[in-house]
């Protein structure tokens, strides 16, 4: 029987989040002051109780403050959730997260999967974020995308991608099924918004790799 696999919670570290091994654990806790951390044997357990900590909104868990007065200016929901995808080569390395909007801190972070596609991980990180604040009885979340592409295949409950079916393909198809599947058995109240790129420079959870 293979071992079994664990997701550590930083809540005090390098960068807080959610890691999947205990070496990034470690990178982000070996030697930092007070560092608070703790493994849980699934990634439901640990986004609950990463989320749940009363330490969520700490100094340590936030980016360097930013002017957001522009944002309230022209409307955009402080209040709110972002996601993000970023891909080397098309296709090729994908990944996706998501942030809280008003402070950048990062609430979960997947992938590096390989033969994936940007508009793919856009999609995934919309129904991560969905199925994760229904479970917690978040249930009138708002939620920003810069990625229409992906917005349209979430209305549309199917993902509608050029990308091949084989064997290195395989773990991003059986994503994307398991998301299909998700979106068409369950119902939401989630308001989900189109990040205006243009007038409010990019989306919080962007990868910062343009």
């Amino acid at each position: 029987m293979g071992k079994k696999k664990k997701y550590y919670v930083v809540w005090v570290g390098v960068t807080p989040g959610i890691y999947e091994t205990w070496d990034e654990c470690l990178q982000q806790t070996k030697g930092y002051p007070n560092a608070q951390y703790k493994s849980y044997t699934s990634l439901e357990a640990a986004q609950e109780a990463y989320l749940d900590s009363p330490d969520i909104n700490s100094p340590q868990k936030k980016k360097a403050p930013i002017d957001k007065s522009l944002w309230e200016s022209q409307g955009v929901i402080l209040d709110s959730f972002c996601v993000d995808a970023a891909c080397s080569g098309n296709p090729g390395e994908m990944e996706y997260r998501g942030v809280w909007t008003k402070d950048s801190s990062e609430l979960f972070k997947m992938g590096p999967y390989t033969h994936g596609t940007n508009n793919i991980g856009e999609f995934l990180g919309l129904v991560h974020a969905i199925a994760l604040f229904n479970k917690i009885g978040k249930n009138n979340m708002v939620i920003y995308s810069d990625s229409r592409t992906a917005m349209a295949w979430l209305r549309n409950k199917k993902v509608k991608t050029n990308l091949k079916k084989d064997a290195e393909t395989r773990l991003i198809w059986e994503l994307i099924s398991r998301a299909e599947s998700w979106v068409k058995q369950h119902s939401w109240n989630h308001t989900i918004l189109k990040w205006d790129t243009k007038n409010w420079g990019e989306i919080p959870a962007d990868f910062g790799r343009k």
